[in-house]
């Protein structure tokens, strides 16, 4: 940024509405350096990374009066690391990765679930920061019917995080991939890509095939690499079919089946395994493989 920027040019810029900023200058100071005369006053590029910092803290949970005077004396951008510094707990991380949705901050979500995911791992990420942030975001569109571009962007920067911490390669407990699917025309697949993460996290290599999922690709696969697991996610009654573990192929050694997702009547398949969540899914594949 080498030009002064207006009011609106500085609020898509850092993702807050113009009146917030407008806002925070009248309430905290936080306003326009520049200012010719008989034009509207510009923001600097000084200006604008005091208004990342003031955000960035509001996000972390820091009130905005004392966001305001860490901002005015801060020098520069305040980067994502001081900022998730201020965060304890996972709640507050939980409140503070959606903050950072509503405002589209690609930068804080993407740093905010790497750092978690090394901390503490993949399972403990994904249910205790990835799962309820993703059921406020849901519960708020679902109440509202607006912010679904959230709902999007968000759901996009969780898949990159956990496609990240798979490597190309790695040495694998298991000498057959076991077989990951959506069943049906299931389009919810964002827990599978979390399965696939925390499998490699274990060791266990897998293939899986994403979403909307036909009986006759999951037959095919079977036949060709006879996978010693075999996990079918429906998130949505209608996908949750039997047939779909029923009526595949007989190979030997035949694969454990384990069913994952609300979609699925646990009394039409009491003679298959049932995760209940990512631990449980862990648990079941490592015990087909033999971890």
């Amino acid at each position: 940024m080498e030009e002064p920027l207006t009011v609106a040019a500085v609020a898509r810029r850092i993702g807050v509405a113009p009146a917030t900023l407008r806002t925070w200058d009248r309430r905290y100071g936080l306003g326009p350096s520049e200012h010719e005369e008989g034009s509207h006053r510009r923001y600097s590029k000084a200006d604008v990374a005091k208004l990342v910092t003031m955000r960035r803290l509001i996000t972390s949970g820091v009130s905005a009066g004392d966001a305001a005077e860490r901002a005015k004396v801060h020098e520069g951008d305040i980067s994502v690391t001081e900022v998730l510094c201020e965060i304890e707990v996972a709640e507050e991380l939980v409140e503070a990765i959606c903050r950072a949705a509503e405002s589209l901050d690609r930068e804080f979500i993407l740093r905010a679930l790497r750092q978690e995911i090394v901390k503490n791992g993949v399972i403990h990420c994904w249910q205790s920061i990835i799962v309820p942030v993703l059921t406020i975001v849901g519960n708020s569109w679902e109440k509202t019917g607006e912010g679904i571009e959230v709902e999007h962007l968000l759901s996009e920067l969780i898949k990159t995080v956990l496609r990240e911490t798979v490597p190309e390669e790695f040495s694998a407990i298991n000498a057959r991939p076991v077989l990951l699917a959506c069943v049906g025309e299931e389009l919810h697949s964002l827990a599978l890509h979390a399965l696939v993460a925390a499998l490699a996290e274990r060791d266990i290599s897998a293939n899986f095939l994403g979403a909307r999922t036909p009986l006759s690709a999951l037959s095919g696969v079977v036949i060709k690499t006879a996978p010693p697991a075999l996990f079918l996610w429906a998130q949505l009654p209608e996908n949750g079919d039997p047939k779909f573990f029923e009526e595949l192929p007989e190979v030997r050694p035949a694969p454990k089946i384990i069913l994952g997702g609300p979609g699925w009547n646990p009394q039409h398949c009491s003679e298959v395994a049932f995760a209940q969540d990512l631990q449980r899914a862990c648990e079941e594949i490592g015990q087909a493989v033999g971890a």
